[in-house]
């Protein structure tokens, strides 16, 4: 069963979620995470391991035979994003716009344009007893997070299957996050006991729905009280899993790199209830 932790904004606690649950589930069975927030991928601060295998991946972009080329412009016409334009007679190429479809490549008449290799990023993985991490990181100046998403779950379904794995998503509601969660039977969405949260949260929700994927919540600094994001799930339906609790000892360990569940016995609770859900949702019962 794979799991995807995602929010409508940054800064709710998803790695806090991801990195606590997958720690917790790997007491009692093999369990996969896996970092797709490629960006600024940071939940190895808390996982550590042995690193047991590593990969590039690459992208292929055009590369023009100017004496080939005859500056026809089929190439500029067929591509979608852009990334070939024609000045003064010449072909340019816009790596960075390149979304790897081919349709230059194989449509030139001339044959004219050339497939080249691109690195895009790197994937990397980890084991920490019955965890198995694994880590997709995008290389500092390419943009093109969602073909490495893509890859990295190629990856674990080649290379690490198990019971249970957890998608650390990106934030927001955007393309990398719509790819992690087209691959995930479930979508967790973390947000806090604020406007900005309950805002965000209705887009991420809208977004999970759209996919045909089911949902439940968990409020991450919550405050105990009754609150808008409690009213929001009892009037869409949705199940509220867990409340892990506004402590200020909670964010002095996070920043220290510590896990949470085997530190304070009410994020303990939290991380158990999600837990059970998930489990009751794998043998066929409701969230």
């Amino acid at each position: 069963m794979k799991i995807a932790i995602a929010s409508g904004k940054g800064g709710t606690g998803k790695t806090t979620l991801s990195v606590n649950l997958a720690l917790y589930m790997q007491q009692s069975q093999d369990v996969v995470l896996c970092d797709l927030d490629v960006e600024e991928p940071d939940a190895h601060v808390f996982i550590g391991g042995e690193r047991i295998a590593h990969q590039m991946v690459h992208k292929v972009v055009p590369e023009v035979n100017e004496s080939a080329c005859t500056a026809c412009g089929l190439c500029r016409e067929v591509c979608a994003f852009h990334a070939i334009t024609l000045i003064a007679g010449r072909v340019l190429v816009f790596p960075e716009l390149c979304h790897s479809c081919h349709a230059c490549i194989e449509l030139c008449p001339q044959q004219a344009l050339l497939p080249r290799k691109v690195e895009l990023g790197e994937i990397t993985e980890y084991r920490r007893d019955r965890l198995r991490f694994v880590e997709a990181r995008l290389l500092v100046g390419q943009e093109q997070a969602v073909p490495l998403i893509r890859e990295a779950q190629r990856y674990i379904d080649q290379n690490a299957p198990a019971s249970i794995v957890i998608y650390d998503a990106p934030p927001g509601t955007s393309c990398p996050v719509v790819q992690t969660l087209y691959d995930a039977d479930y979508a967790i969405l973390v947000t806090e006991p604020t406007p900005f949260g309950l805002h965000d949260l209705g887009l991420a929700a809208e977004t999970v729905r759209l996919l045909g994927k089911p949902l439940g919540v968990v409020i991450n600094k919550d405050d105990g009280d009754d609150n808008d994001i409690v009213r929001w799930c009892e009037s869409e339906g949705v199940p509220l899993l867990a409340r892990i609790p506004h402590k200020r000892s909670l964010a002095g360990l996070c920043a220290g790199g510590h896990t949470l569940f085997d530190a304070d016995p009410d994020v303990a609770r939290a991380i158990a209830d999600v837990s059970t859900a998930i489990l009751s949702m794998q043998e066929g019962g409701d969230a």
